[in-house]
């Protein structure tokens, strides 16, 4: 059975994040509780989801919103080949960015290595937390599927989307990826870049992401398909961060 794993970001996901509706609405789902949600040390977190991942065992999918999103990234890079199914990376906050709280410690820099499991990275075009431009970014060192979905702010409980189905599409698009095509793409694929940034704040049109066809209401989306290695030159707060 295919496990899910919860990943918030600072200050934990209230009960209105999408995080937390999709928590308590299937069993399979399960939050990894942090010791400290308000200022972490990065490599703590690295090792708690470590230890989570031997007993929920390789066919166990990430889900990470914010911060998160940095403590996969460190994770994957001593992890072995395997041990996830995919990841689903969702409003990856910029720890070198200034808007990033100032007491968790390292996360910064962000690793930018490639993911040695499928993953799709979500983004908006108005997170305060991370730029367009430094969301690219990081799907293109990864090697993630990059997934716009408009005005969005940090894709938490302020953005107002409720249960967000179209983020468990995404999700179930992931978990049909299998490990043969992910390493196709890893070899074959070329970008596919947005071609108006402008036009994303529109909820009324719908486009085809993960090249397979699913619809998203929400806003115009944009799918860049991951480089190869040799492509890339390279107040209220938020629940999250």
């Amino acid at each position: 059975m295919t496990r899910t794993l919860i990943l918030p970001g600072i200050h934990d996901s209230d009960s209105g994040h999408w995080q937390s509706r999709w928590e308590a609405r299937d069993k399979t789902m399960e939050r990894i509780i942090q010791d400290d949600w308000e200022t972490p040390h990065c490599a703590e977190w690295v090792a708690r989801l470590d230890q989570t991942l031997e007993r929920t065992g390789p066919e166990t999918l990430l889900v990470a919103h914010s911060a998160g999103c940095a403590l996969v990234a460190h994770w994957a890079v001593g992890c072995s080949p395997g041990r996830v199914r995919g990841a689903l990376l969702v409003a990856p906050s910029d720890p070198e960015a200034t808007t990033f709280p100032s007491g968790p410690t390292g996360f910064a820099p962000m690793p930018l290595v490639r993911l040695p499991f499928p993953s799709a990275v979500v983004a908006s075009s108005n997170d305060p937390f991370v730029t367009v431009v430094r969301a690219q970014t990081f799907a293109r060192a990864w090697g993630s599927e990059f997934v716009m979905i408009g005005d969005a702010g940090h894709i938490n409980t302020a953005s107002g989307l409720g249960d967000w189905p179209e983020g468990l599409a995404f999700l179930n698009r992931l978990c049909e990826t299998r490990q043969s095509d992910f390493h196709e793409t890893r070899r074959s694929s070329s970008p596919i870049i947005p071609s108006d940034i402008g036009l994303m704040g529109d909820k009324s049109a719908e486009h085809r992401v993960f090249k397979r066809g699913h619809m998203s209401s929400l806003s115009k989306v944009r799918t860049v398909r991951p480089l190869h290695k040799n492509d890339a030159g390279v107040g209220r707060r938020d629940p999250t961060t």
